[in-house]
Formats: C-alpha cells, sequence, structure tokens
C-alpha cells in the first residue's frame, strides 16, 4: 500500500536525500518504498536547531535520512549526556528516543524528539 501525501501548493518535503518543491497546484503524491520522508513541517534546519533540544531533533533527523545513521550516534548521546545533567527531567523523553534509535527506528525517535522540544519549551516558559 502506497503512503499518500497531499502537497499544498509550493509545498516542500524529503524523500530520501532529495528535496522535493511543489508547484502551484495541490499535488497528491503516492509513494511506495521505504525511503525517508520528511514533510516541510517537519524539517528543522541547523540555523533553526537553536536550543539544546532542537539540536536533538536536527540530529534525529540527520539520522532518519541519512545513509549511515549510527555515524550520529556519539554526536546524540554526547547531547544527551548534557542535557540530562542539566534538566534531569528529561531522562524520559531520552529513554523512549534512544530505544528507538537503537531499534533503527529514526522516524519514530523524531517523534518522540517533538515531545522532548515541547517540554524544553515549558521549562523555558516557567523560568522566573
Amino acid at each position: 500500500m502506497a503512503l499518500i501525501i497531499d502537497l499544498k501548493p509550493n509545498e516542500r518535503l524529503i524523500i530520501g536525500n532529495a528535496l522535493v518543491t511543489n508547484d502551484d497546484t495541490r499535488t497528491r503524491l503516492h509513494i511506495e518504498g521505504s525511503a525517508p520522508i520528511l514533510r516541510e513541517k517537519d524539517i528543522m534546519t541547523e540555523k533553526e536547531a537553536n536550543s539544546p533540544c532542537k539540536k536533538v531533533y536536527f540530529t534525529v533527523q540527520l539520522m532518519y535520512i541519512s545513509d549511515t545513521p549510527d555515524s550520529l550516534h556519539k554526536a546524540y548521546f554526547a547531547l544527551v549526556n548534557s542535557i540530562q545533567k542539566a534538566a534531569p527531567s528529561t531522562a524520559l523523553f531520552f529513554a523512549k528516543i534512544s530505544m528507538h534509535i537503537l531499534n533503527g527506528e529514526y522516524y519514530k525517535a523524531l517523534k518522540e524528539a517533538r515531545n522532548l522540544m515541547e517540554h524544553e519549551r515549558e521549562m523555558l516558559a516557567n523560568v522566573q
């Protein structure tokens, strides 16, 4: 069964290592296969990764679209170490993300990293 993606005019997505940009009209794509796919709303640029947890998301995103995701594991676990020391409340999020990474489930790890970013946002909003 194909994955069906409806694209808005000029919306972008990543399929594998390719950036695809839609034309000026709505488009429906039927995608078969197992290439990593990220919609524009889920894509974070390196410049946007301007907080510790956003850097985690960006690193997991790179793992998801990489042919050699394990080459990024060291950078990821270094981030985990430093963030958990500063914010122990992130431990449960990292347990879930790391489990998915070690199981090769990078898209699931990416979704969990979104929850981590929301937790970070809430923590920062509560700082007086």
